[in-house]
Formats: structure tokens, C-alpha cells, sequence
């Protein structure tokens, strides 16, 4: 199977008045194609650092970080933002989506970035909106949608460039418990549909929805367990 990530010895440091915070400490990690993965591990263990630079979002101090391919480590602020634009799917906990904009219209900016016409960014968006499950509330602005509604808007954003992978920061820590089981259920469709998923949380009930638990502590990786998973075929 092909590797989507490969990381090599990345560590990150944060200069901290005359001190230097040293938040990951030399981590190596494959991701392949198609899996899905949860990270875990208490505050302060680097797990949102890590996600910050698995999504573009920051370069590592030093270390070697290959995404579909590409040596992303040692990037410009441009060239990232275009790998996260056609390679990288986001959903946040807050959702952040555009207020005054419909569900159709949130779905479909990223395309604008990505340079498609409108008759495709419309169409695509369709499409993604159907796919989970909000056909028919295409024209409907987040404030008329509840909160798993939005978290939806906020997915069928995250697939619309098909993007090599999808980085969920907490998907569920905005929702109540049935919308948060709503909504794991769409993340287990989407990978079902062959996308890699990759999700940090701090619950382990969500974490358990994926196939491999990488546990954080301190800046390492302390475990990395996968599971042994049945096809129901």
C-alpha cells in the first residue's frame, strides 16, 4: 500500500522568552493510503502541533515530512497553502464556516482557490452536500442549521478538492452524544469510500471509530496500536 505521510525525526521548539519549549521531540511516522487513524494524548503532549503540521498549517524545526510525494518541510508560506488547498480536507470543532454564506456556497470555496468555474463548483457541491445526507438544505446559512448540520457543511467542505487526506481536530466536541454518533457514522462512511482520515481527540469512544490509535506523551510517540479489523463481506 502507498504511503500518504511520511515523517521522519520531526521535532518542533517554540522560543518562549529566553527559553526554548520543545514540543515534539523527534517523531516517525507512516501514514498509508486509505487509513484511519486517531491520535490521542493528554494537554501539552503534542498532539495539536502535530496535527498543525501533518495540515500545512506549520513547518517542523527539523525532520523530513513527505505528503503524497511532495517534501512539504521545506516549503513557502505559498506553497503550503496550496498543498492544503488540493491536499488536505479540514474539519474543526467550531466548524468555521462563513455566516452569511449557504451551506451550497461554504462547500464549495475551496474550488474557487482550486480554480474551478462556477458550473463545476456548483455541481461538486451539490454533490458532496448529498453525499452527507444535506440535499435539502443547500440554500440554508449555518445559523438555520443545528450543530451536526453544520459539522456536515463543514465535512462536505473538507471532500470537495478530493483531497488526499481529512484532518479532524476534535469533529465532535461542539456536539451533543447523538449527533456526535451522527457524525463518527459520516467519518466511518468516508472512509469506507477509500479516504484517509485521520482525526485527534481526547475522547477514546471516538477514537475507538478508527483503526490505528497513536498515543502522544510528551512530544514521542508513546503507543501505536491498530486494530484488527473484520470486513463484514
Amino acid at each position: 500500500m502507498s504511503k500518504v505521510i511520511e515523517i521522519r525525526t520531526i521535532t518542533r521548539d517554540f522560543p518562549l522568552g529566553q527559553e526554548v519549549v520543545k514540543v515534539l521531540k523527534g517523531i516517525d511516522l507512516d501514514i498509508d493510503r486509505g487509513e484511519y487513524v486517531a491520535f490521542m494524548g493528554p494537554s501539552g503532549s503534542g498532539k495539536s502541533t502535530l496535527m498543525n503540521l501533518l495540515g500545512c498549517l506549520d513547518t517542523p524545526t527539523s525532520g523530513s515530512y513527505i505528503l503524497n510525494g511532495k517534501d512539504v518541510s521545506q516549503m513557502s508560506d505559498d506553497e503550503l497553502a496550496e498543498i492544503r488547498n488540493k491536499e488536505i480536507g479540514f474539519v474543526f470543532q467550531t466548524f468555521n464556516l462563513l455566516p452569511r454564506t449557504t451551506a451550497l456556497d461554504n462547500v464549495a470555496l475551496p474550488m474557487i482557490y482550486a480554480g474551478a468555474s462556477k458550473a463545476e463548483r456548483i455541481a461538486r457541491a451539490e454533490d458532496v452536500l448529498r453525499s452527507v445526507g444535506l440535499g435539502d438544505r443547500m440554500d440554508h446559512k449555518p445559523n438555520q442549521l443545528s450543530g451536526g448540520q453544520r459539522q456536515r457543511v463543514a465535512v462536505g467542505r473538507a471532500l470537495v478538492n478530493s483531497p488526499s487526506i481529512i484532518l479532524a481536530d476534535e469533529p465532535t466536541g461542539n456536539l451533543d452524544s447523538k449527533t456526535s454518533v451522527e457524525i463518527m457514522k459520516l467519518f466511518d462512511q468516508i472512509h469506507a469510500d477509500g479516504n484517509t482520515v485521520i482525526l485527534v481527540t481526547h475522547e477514546e469512544e471516538i477514537a475507538e471509530h478508527a483503526h490505528r490509535i497513536i498515543r502522544l506523551k510528551d512530544g514521542m510517540v508513546e503507543k501505536d496500536e491498530r486494530k484488527t479489523v473484520f470486513s463484514e463481506k
